[in-house]
């Protein structure tokens, strides 16, 4: 009886958050706007960055023109190449799931590793100490023949 006129529900349908749940299909379209944004926003950094790169270029061979002119040398500067990272950390790729589990599993290898190494070279000190002992022992009691045979003393 109640639920054939509501009139409250008409308007919380309009509301953002109320209503029959539409929001899944408004998050998407949400999302993929902020996909577009931020890749027209690379594309237009990657076209203002090759436009410096080519006016660098015409300065640089008018600069050269000049020193070829006045037998100027060029100063040999080390210029390191920049990182293809982005300076944003905001614009940089996202690691997949797959790339963050094989990044933990190769820190737990090497960690795996150091400690392997580590009880190898513990157990061969304690191996060569041990052949010293017996070495020694063996000098002092037994006589051996070159047929590797051992005779008492």
């Amino acid at each position: 009886m109640f639920g054939m006129l509501n009139p409250v529900s008409a308007v919380t349908s309009q509301l953002p958050g109320g209503g029959d749940g539409g929001d899944e299909g408004d998050k998407e379209k949400e999302e993929e706007a902020e996909r577009e944004r931020l890749e027209a926003i690379r594309e237009a950094e990657d076209r203002r960055k090759e436009k410096h790169r080519k006016l660098e270029e015409e300065r640089e061979g008018m600069r050269q023109g000049i020193r070829d002119k006045y037998n100027i040398k060029k100063k040999e500067e080390f210029v390191p190449e920049e990182p293809a990272m982005p300076d944003n950390p905001l614009m940089r790729k996202k690691k997949t799931p797959e790339e963050l589990a094989a990044e933990a599993e190769a820190e737990d290898q090497d960690e795996f590793t150091k400690l392997k190494n580590t009880i190898e070279t513990q157990i061969n000190e304690v191996k060569q100490q041990i052949e010293e002992k017996v070495s020694t022992a063996t000098d002092e009691k037994f006589h051996i023949l070159s047929g590797g045979k051992c005779v008492l003393q």
